[in-house]
């Protein structure tokens, strides 16, 4: 539910969806978002609360790698040549009520 929330939320504002869920050998994207030229590889975080962290800090340097080894096996699959960014899109709070952050140019590696 969380993806969806965060596809509908990007959508909303000019991105449009390449692809949910793909999934290599140790790595997955969440969302293929295209903005413009620019490719935008999402991965998207859900917390109740932030008692613990938020869920944006749960992207670790670890999943970060992890989604660097995904994005370039996606790059190399579609041929894309253009810029490309990682973004993480974190919710927090309730179904329903959940509050959105969306975090451009979240890391590089």
């Amino acid at each position: 539910m969380a993806e969806r929330i965060a596809c509908d939320y990007l959508r909303r504002r000019g991105l449009d969806l390449a692809e949910r869920n793909f999934r290599v050998r140790g790595g997955e994207i969440d969302l293929v978002m295209r903005q413009d030229e620019t490719l935008v590889f999402v991965e998207v975080r859900a917390r109740r609360s932030n008692q613990w962290g938020t869920a944006a800090e749960t992207v670790t340097t670890r999943k970060q790698r992890r989604l660097l080894l995904a994005a370039q096996y996606y790059l190399q699959s579609t041929g894309h040549v253009g810029p490309c960014r990682f973004d993480v899109v974190a919710l927090t709070g309730e179904p329903g009520r959940e509050r959105v952050d969306w975090i451009r140019d979240a890391f590089q590696l």
